[in-house]
Order: C-alpha cells, then structure tokens, then sequence
C-alpha cells in the first residue's frame, strides 16, 4: 500500500476518438490523464487498449509525469481500457 492506503485510479480527461466511418488510412486514438481519488496526477500507471479489431489484441502504454497516456494508431472498435498501478486498486 502506498501511503494514502488503497486507492481507487481514477482515469480523468479521456478522450476517446473513434469511428466506424474513419477510412481505412486513418488511425484513431485514445487520450486522457489518470489521477488518484485527491486528484492528484499519477505517473507510472499502465494502460491497456483491448480489442478483438488489434492484431496484436492488447496495446500497453504507461502514464508520463503528469499522468498523461496516448495510445494511437488504433483501428476503428470497440475498445476496454483497463488501469493498474501497484498498491493501487486496477480499474
């Protein structure tokens, strides 16, 4: 446990920029920062993109110092966004 004890991730300012309508040569993206519930920023935090539409079916990216993740070059889908951070409850 960190030391504001277990703590929920909170993923805050996500942007979620996908369509079916997109044509083939574009690529999409998902952004956003990730804060605790105090709103403090987060870095370090991993972020997984999975969906059946990624050839490789899981992209992992990791929070920078201000909390910030981009995940791009996405196909157009559905997508499940999964959080996690030791000590920290994986959302």
């Amino acid at each position: 446990m960190n030391r504001y004890g277990a703590v929920a991730l909170v993923a805050v300012g996500l942007n979620l920029i996908l369509s079916s309508a997109v044509p083939a040569q574009q690529a999409a993206a998902i952004a956003g920062a990730v804060r605790d519930t105090s709103g403090a920023v987060l870095p370090g935090v991993t972020v997984e993109a999975a969906s059946p539409v990624l050839i490789e079916k899981v992209r992992t990216v990791v929070t920078d110092a201000d909390g910030r993740y981009d995940i791009v070059a996405l196909r157009p889908g559905s997508y499940v966004l999964t959080f996690s951070l030791t000590a920290f409850s994986t959302v």
